[in-house]
């Protein structure tokens, strides 16, 4: 069997140190970016129990069922910007368009909605459209910073 080892060789010597070292100071700079993901996850579970915290859950029972599965659906995204970063960031203007949804959605969906619900699904809707303007923006700062490349 080869000795395959590099006793006594400095990683300076590796034929492919520049590109490792780029690669290690792009996934250090990405930090910045997966401090987002707990914030969405966390608007993605209140909208989730939003109906129960506001009270509007035995009144509303389909809006309910609306703000539960967008809910879900934030949280599923905020999974997805931490599980795989680099595929999924390119949704956070999706989470912008799902933060105005929610902002609009007691107007298209209920008749004659309650002060309570539409303030409830305003603050939530904002805070989904700027985490999403925020993802958006590390990312383009961080594809500015290497290069085009993600």
């Amino acid at each position: 069997m080869a000795d395959i080892s590099h006793k006594g060789e400095a990683m300076t010597a590796h034929p492919d140190v520049h590109e490792m070292r780029a690669r290690y100071d792009r996934m250090l700079g990405r930090k910045d970016v997966a401090m987002i993901d707990a914030p969405v996850f966390l608007v993605g579970l209140y909208c989730i129990i939003s109906p129960w915290v506001v009270g509007f859950s035995a009144t509303q029972a389909d809006f309910a069922t609306h703000n539960l599965i967008v809910g879900i659906a934030v949280g599923l995204l905020a999974l997805g910007f931490t599980v795989a970063p680099e595929r999924m960031y390119g949704m956070s203007w999706a989470l912008c368009a799902v933060g105005i949804w929610l902002a609009v959605s007691p107007w298209v969906l209920i008749t004659n909605p309650e002060t309570s619900l539409i303030w409830n699904n305003i603050v939530v809707g904002a805070l989904t459209f700027l985490l999403g303007l925020m993802a958006a923006w590390q990312v383009r700062n961080f594809r500015e910073a290497s290069g085009g490349e993600m």
